[in-house]
């Protein structure tokens, strides 16, 4: 069982991941702001990857254009259901694959709110151009890479009783402070 001091330390390290994370996709869409803003595309491998800087003010693949509030209200609740879901997560190594997941998720989430709260608009700026997909940012590859991680995780890795975490209630007669 794992005192509530260890899972203290996991919830803090979770906080800083998620704060670095952050923190990277920021610092490249403020370089993105500084040296790609109306200028041509930096060819980074012809034909096949490019810095563009692009002002999307939709969601994913530009849907809901023009409705910021929309999509930050959207984006505060899958928080809220991420951040319950990282609190009851049981602290072992069989689910660190799932709290990673959602850390990823979580500060690409953050950080493309943050985007539409301070510019009014998220910055992209990579294209991938072999299949012309849409213009992304590092917070749409966390949150891109971290989801395909987690529909594996719950079709092939977990099973539905390895879930029943979500639904347990704590016994209130018990201590809170012993260990869990």
């Amino acid at each position: 069982m794992i005192s509530n001091k260890k899972r203290g330390i996991f919830y803090v390290l979770d906080f800083l991941i998620a704060l670095v994370l952050i923190f990277l996709d920021q610092f490249t869409k403020r370089q993105a702001i500084l040296y790609l803003k109306e200028k041509e595309p930096v060819l980074l491998w012809k034909d096949i990857l490019h810095l563009q800087y692009l002002e999307n003010r939709g969601a994913a693949f530009g849907i809901l254009q023009g409705q910021k509030w929309l999509i930050v209200i959207i984006g505060l609740i899958a928080l809220a259901g991420i951040s319950y879901a990282l609190l009851k997560i049981p602290v072992q190594n069989k689910y660190m694959p799932l709290r990673i997941s959602l850390i990823f998720i979580s500060a690409g989430a953050i950080g493309n709110i943050i985007d539409r709260l301070t510019y009014h608009f998220v910055v992209d700026f990579i294209y991938f151009v072999p299949i012309d997909f849409p213009i992304f940012n590092v917070a749409d590859c966390y949150v891109t890479m971290a989801t395909l991680l987690l529909i594996f995780l719950i079709l092939f890795y977990y099973k539905e009783e390895d879930f029943a975490f979500l639904t347990e209630q704590k016994d209130p007669g018990k201590s809170q402070t012993r260990a869990e």
